[in-house]
Order: C-alpha cells, then structure tokens, then sequence
C-alpha cells in the first residue's frame, strides 16, 4: 500500500507559478513511476506529466510542455511539478499518482490505469 498527499495548490495569477509537492508513505517510493494528472469541472481527468522511478525519464502533455517539470526526490519520498506561467486553463484539481516502473508503464505513462495509487488532489486556480 502507499499513501500520497499532495500539497502547494492555491490561486494565483495567470503568469504566475505554483509548486506542487506530493509525499509517499507506505511501500518503497523508489521502486514506483510517478505522475501528474489534473481534473477541471465538467472534463475528464488527464494527463499531465510523469516521471520514472530514477528520475531518469520524463513525459509531458503537450499543453504543458516547457512551462511544467516534473522531478522527484527519493530520499525525500516526495514528487514535484513545478509550474511556471500558469494559464487559467491550468485551473483544476491536480492529483499525483504512483505505479510500477516498467516497460508497459514506459509505453503509455499518460494511461491512468498504469497507476495502482491516487492522492486525494489539491486545487489549483489561476485567475486571469
């Protein structure tokens, strides 16, 4: 079993960042691919970025590509995603996920069902 709490949602101007932090507990965080996915009102959730268990490989939805980044520190147990000139599309609950680090994970890290754990999300607003 593993625990995930994100935290360092808030509100903030479009333009603005944020950084978002969610901790592990439970099974070894190290073994586990980590990723982003965020939810706004009325949409599907999907798919926002991810990381391998080394930090070594990375993967982002193209919306987000080159204002986010995803990294991770295992002695700390925790996970990042910094984002930098925020849009008021950006605007949703931002949940982090955890799954095994394998080559089917590797094939489609973008795919929810690859993660055997959620946190309950953090919001985050951006007004324009």
């Amino acid at each position: 079993q593993v625990q995930l709490v994100e935290s360092g949602g808030g509100l903030v101007q479009a333009g603005g960042s944020l950084r978002l932090s969610c901790a592990a507990s439970g099974r070894t965080f190290s073994n586990y691919a980590m990723g982003w996915f965020r939810q706004a009102p009325g949409k599907e959730r999907e798919f926002v970025a991810a990381i391998s268990w080394s930090g070594g490989r990375t993967y982002y939805a193209e919306s987000v590509r080159g204002r986010f980044t995803i990294s991770r520190d295992n002695a700390k147990n925790t996970v990042y995603l910094q984002m930098n000139s925020l849009k008021p599309e950006d605007t949703a609950v931002y949940y982090c996920a955890s799954g095994p680090d394998n080559k089917n994970y590797h094939r489609s890290p973008w795919s929810p069902g690859l993660y055997s754990y959620w946190g309950q999300g953090t919001q985050v607003t951006v007004s324009s």
